[in-house]
C-alpha cells in the first residue's frame, strides 16, 4: 500500500510503499486489550507490604513460663494474636503480577494498531525530523504545524537531537522504532514517523 510523505511544513512531498503485513491489518479489539492488560500488569510494582511474625522485631523470649500461671500458653509476644505482632495473611511485596504474552501476539497487536491509526489519518510519515539544534522550541513549532498536540514521535535512531528536544514537552514522547509498544501507541493520538525509521519498524 502507498501513503503520502510529508515535510515539517505539513506539505505532501512524495509517496512511499508500506508493508501490508504491518499497515493493512484488520482491527482486533480483543487482541489489543489482552496485550495492553498484560503490559500494564507487567509494569506494576507491588508496594503494599505487611510484616509477618518473622519480620517484626522483638519477641525472642517466651513471655511467661508454660505452666502454672493460670494464663494461656504463649511462645512470643510477636505472635499474630498479640498487639504489635506480625500479620498473618496481609499483602507482601513478593506478589507477582506478571502476565505472559508471546512475541507473535505482541507483534500482531502493534500491527493492528498501526493499521487502524494509518487508516484514520493519525500516522504521518515525515521526510526528515532532523533539527539544526536540540531546542524544544523547534519541536513545538513542528508539532503546531502538523496539528499534533498529543503526539508520539518516532525519529531515526541517529536523531539524538529530537530525543533531547522533545523530552520536556507535555503529551509528547519520542520513541525508538524498535521500542514501539501497545501502551504508547494507544496513549498518543498522533504518530509522526521519520521516513528512515519505517524500515526499523519492519
Amino acid at each position: 500500500m502507498k501513503t503520502n510523505i510529508y515535510n515539517t511544513k505539513n506539505e505532501v512531498v512524495g509517496q512511499m510503499d508500506l508493508s501490508d503485513a504491518i499497515f493493512a491489518k484488520k482491527w482486533n479489539a480483543d487482541l489489543v486489550h489482552q496485550v495492553l492488560a498484560a503490559q500494564i500488569s507487567n509494569r506494576r510494582e507491588p508496594w503494599a507490604h505487611t510484616k509477618t511474625r518473622a519480620d517484626v522485631s522483638g519477641g525472642g523470649k517466651k513471655p511467661w513460663k508454660q505452666k502454672h500461671t493460670g494464663r494461656a500458653r504463649h511462645g512470643s509476644i510477636r505472635s499474630p494474636i498479640w498487639k504489635g505482632g506480625g500479620v498473618t495473611f496481609g499483602p507482601t511485596k513478593d506478589r507477582n503480577y506478571e502476565k505472559k504474552v508471546n512475541k507473535k501476539m505482541l507483534r500482531a497487536a502493534i500491527h493492528v494498531i498501526l493499521s487502524k491509526k494509518l487508516s484514520e489519518g493519525e500516522i504521518k510519515i515525515i521526510d526528515s525530523l532532523k533539527l539544526s539544534e536540540a531546542k524544544t522550541k523547534l519541536v513545538s513549532q513542528i508539532l503546531k504545524t502538523m496539528e499534533a498536540k498529543n503526539a508520539l514521535i518516532v525519529p531515526n535512531r541517529d536523531n539524538k537531537a529530537m530525543y533531547r528536544a522533545s523530552a520536556n514537552i507535555p503529551k509528547v514522547k519520542s520513541l525508538d522504532a524498535q521500542s514501539l509498544n501497545v501502551y504508547d501507541l494507544l496513549r498518543y493520538k498522533n504518530i509522526l514517523v521519520e521516513k528512515e525509521a519505517v524500515g526499523l519498524i519492519k
